[in-house]
């Protein structure tokens, strides 16, 4: 047994794997979210064109570097600003985030709590990344930026895990994976 090395997903190439925002209809619209209060939140919002989930944009909020939290109510105002107004069929967000959870639901929002099952989304996620049935568009800029930093390292037990650094895009795009 040797220990995995390198990025999570070392087959993906920006230049050659991620795509502009395609034209036509979508046929329906998703958002992913990991909720972040002291670390970030990251939201992905997910149209279909048949059997393809392209990840059109994103929102992503540093609380550290920006110098103050936010609310469960601001962060649903920024899902909606995301939304656009598009009717969105599934939230699916973090299970660790209760309270956004219940606010999203207050606010008339179909809730899904994510399969936070590492591994196995780690699997599936790369599965759909190379069919090419999850594509990440040039306008998700952070989740471009964790995908060339998103490296394994070992957990001192002998088990590699992925780095719990710069993971947040990472994890939303694993949710909705899954």
């Amino acid at each position: 047994w040797t220990a995995a090395q390198g990025r999570v997903y070392d087959f993906f190439d920006r230049d050659r794997d991620s795509v502009p925002v395609p034209e036509g209809d979508f046929q329906e619209w998703r958002i992913s979210v990991d909720y972040g209060t002291a670390n970030p939140a990251s939201f992905g919002l997910w149209g279909r064109q048949g059997e393809i989930w392209y990840r059109v944009g994103e929102f992503y909020y540093d609380s550290r570097r920006e110098g103050r939290q936010k609310t469960d109510a601001e962060y649903v105002r920024d899902l909606r600003e995301l939304a656009e107004g598009r009717e969105i069929t599934r939230v699916i967000v973090d299970p660790s985030a209760a309270s956004f959870i219940e606010t999203l639901r207050r606010r008339g929002f179909r809730v899904m709590r994510a399969n936070n099952a590492v591994a196995d989304g780690l699997r599936v996620t790369a599965d759909l990344l190379k069919k090419r049935r999850l594509v990440i568009c040039w306008s998700c800029k952070d989740c471009l930026r964790e995908m060339e930093s998103y490296e394994w390292v070992n957990d001192g037990s002998g088990h590699d895990v992925p780095r719990k650094e710069n993971d947040h895009a990472m994890d939303e795009m694993r949710y909705f994976a899954m």
